[in-house]
């Protein structure tokens, strides 16, 4: 018989600035331990024993409501209505143009100015988990229909975290929820992360304009400094002068999941980190990841219980559809029709090595 078991419990974490109140929930199975708050559906801690048995926080955050309301950096959030960026803040849909918020040069970012990262989810108990859910009005951030959110957080048996995303829109509309988590496999504010190792299951990337979008193009990464195609030091290549890590100031690009299929869960990256032993597989439903390093944006913050974070200390593997999707007809569509269900899953799995 199975005896596995995740406990859960919530208590306050606080009151916004508007007067809501936001909760922290955590997920336990006896061997890790995750915390999600009610505030932007966020991924607070995700707690895993390394090589020596010490339980290391391999994610960036911090310690309070004020911290993450003031936050620009997206830890560990949920975003949407659409992650990553949509060029020139427009998109057109069944013949109509929408007109979005510039949040990020010419662009939309994560679902514009006042996204889902920042919008207070409800919780209830879920199996091994926690779901999370909120409903974004018909117009929010210049979207069109009522989009009914869903994101269930659980511990599986073989150390997961899963993140099950679904949504239903009353208007065709587009949809693309991930998570912005920032991972340090040696602990959040341990330094950076250029040592540690990465495998990307990726033969093709999407490059980059000057304003940040996919230009359409999809090259293939073999020989540059784009292939992960075997482990290599994340920092191995950083500082190179191809001219994608040059424009971006190190990674901040989405990479082609070798054998996307629809509703197919394919394994998108590892990770590892030799000093603590952890390992972390990501796997998805969705064609593309974005590998982030924070080139400038995180640099001389405090997180949680008081660590220096400085650049280059996290790396995100944030599980997509291709940025700017809309502009490119051999791009798959973030398109969710009325009545249809946008139906996600991303996993991490920890192990130790």
């Amino acid at each position: 018989m199975n005896d596995y078991k995740v406990t859960v419990t919530s208590a306050p974490f606080g009151t916004t600035r508007d007067g809501k109140a936001v909760e922290r929930w955590i997920l336990s199975n006896g061997s890790m331990e995750v915390s999600i708050l009610t505030y932007g559906a966020t991924v607070q801690t995700i707690c895993v024993p390394g090589r020596d048995g010490v339980v290391r926080d391999v994610v960036l955050g911090y310690d309070t409501l004020e911290e993450y309301e003031s936050n620009t950096c997206y830890f560990g959030a949920a975003v949407g209505r659409v992650a990553n960026r949509i060029g020139g803040g427009q998109f057109t849909l069944n013949s109509e143009t929408y007109t979005l918020v510039q949040n990020n040069g010419p662009n939309c970012l994560h679902g514009g100015t006042v996204g889902f990262d920042k919008k207070i989810w409800d919780a209830e108990i879920a199996y091994h988990g926690v779901k999370m859910t909120y409903t974004s009005p018909d117009g929010e951030e210049g979207f069109p229909g009522e989009l009914k959110v869903a994101i269930t957080y659980a511990l599986e048996e073989d150390n997961s975290l899963s993140i099950h995303y679904e949504a239903v829109s009353d208007k065709d509309t587009l949809c693309n929820l991930t998570n912005h988590s920032y991972f340090n496999l040696n602990g959040h504010g341990e330094g950076d992360v250029l040592s540690q190792e990465l495998l990307i299951e990726a033969d093709h990337f999407t490059p980059l304009s000057e304003t940040f979008v996919p230009d359409g193009q999809i090259l293939a990464v073999e020989g540059s400094a784009f292939d992960f195609t075997q482990y290599e030091p994340i920092g191995k290549r950083i500082n190179s002068k191809h001219g994608q890590v040059v424009l971006a100031g190190g990674y901040d690009h989405n990479f082609v999941i070798r054998g996307y299929e629809a509703g197919k869960l394919n394994r998108a990256a590892i990770a590892l980190c030799l000093d603590s032993g952890i390992r972390m597989e990501t796997l998805t439903t969705k064609p593309g990841v974005q590998l982030y390093t924070p080139n400038y944006e995180v640099g001389g913050m405090t997180g949680k219980a008081g660590k220096p974070y400085e650049g280059r200390c996290a790396f995100c593997l944030e599980t997509q559809y291709f940025p700017n999707g809309m502009a490119y007809g051999h791009f798959v569509k973030p398109i969710l029709k009325a009545g249809e269900t946008y139906d996600h899953t991303t996993i991490y799995r920890f192990s130790v090595i």
